[in-house]
């Protein structure tokens, strides 16, 4: 496509890309989605060419290369669990904020 971008997802299944478009836009990132609407020219065109398409600009390829593998594949490390510190209510390591008391995660 434009050397200032690179594709970093493609899947026949429509909802999962645009799923990585918007774990890519709440990262902060600007991705673009390609061939959103294409999957009726399968058959006259090359199927690999009619699957929707999500892409970043080059100098995010890296990032959003991890931001997809995590939300395809779950983290890459098992969190901790953790002891609240406003209620000391005990939380698995999923969870970012406590359910009691609404306290985030300490750093």
């Amino acid at each position: 496509m434009t050397l200032d971008s690179v594709r970093v997802f493609r899947h026949p299944n429509a909802l999962l890309v645009n799923h990585v478009h918007n774990v890519l836009v709440s990262a902060g990132l600007v991705p673009v989605l390609r061939n959103m609407t294409l999957g009726g020219g399968a058959g006259e065109l090359p199927p690999g060419e009619c699957e929707p398409e999500v892409w970043v600009p080059v100098g995010h390829r890296q990032r959003a290369e991890a931001l997809v593998d995590e939300a395809l594949n779950g983290p890459a490390e098992d969190c901790p669990n953790w002891c609240c510190p406003a209620c000391g209510e005990w939380l698995e390591g999923v969870f970012d904020t406590c359910w009691q008391c609404g306290q985030a995660r300490p750093v």
